[in-house]
């Protein structure tokens, strides 16, 4: 999957508060439109989550699937599709922090996907950023307002 659809936006907090928003799986559902439901199968010995299974409820997108995670210091996390869910074939992402000077932090969102059902180039690019961009924009919404 060698094609990523990326975008970023500048959230005020620090690294370290978008870090721990982005690993607290359980808050998903409340803050990431579309996940209904995570449950951390594996952590690491950093206490992370290092495979998650989300059930996803986002029409026309209704999946269940597992994804592993690596942690990068304090600043990024990747992850990938250990197991496929019925539609999602593959899906690759990444945050990457930047710290903006005080407590101003660059949120960049990398993803690829790649679903059983055929969708031309396009299409699954202007899909991959809608699913940025809102999660983008939950994220954001949850580190200014606070947990």
């Amino acid at each position: 999957m060698a094609s990523q659809t990326t975008s970023d936006i500048v959230i005020d907090a620090s690294p370290g508060t978008i870090m721990a928003i982005i690993a607290d799986f359980k808050s998903y559902p409340s803050w990431a439109t579309g996940v209904k439901e995570t449950e951390v199968l594996q952590t690491g010995v950093d206490g992370r989550a290092e495979e998650v299974r989300f059930v996803l409820d986002a029409p026309p997108i209704r999946d269940e699937y597992t994804l592993s995670y690596e942690w990068h210091d304090d600043d990024e996390v990747t992850w990938s599709l250990s197991e496929p869910g019925k539609m999602l074939r593959a899906m690759d992402g990444a945050y990457v922090l930047g710290e903006q000077g005080g407590a101003h932090t660059r949120v960049t969102y990398r993803l690829a996907v790649d679903v059983s059902i055929p969708l031309l180039g396009m299409l699954k690019r202007k899909a991959e950023k809608v699913i940025i961009d809102t999660a983008l924009k939950g994220l954001k919404k949850r580190a200014e307002q606070g947990s």
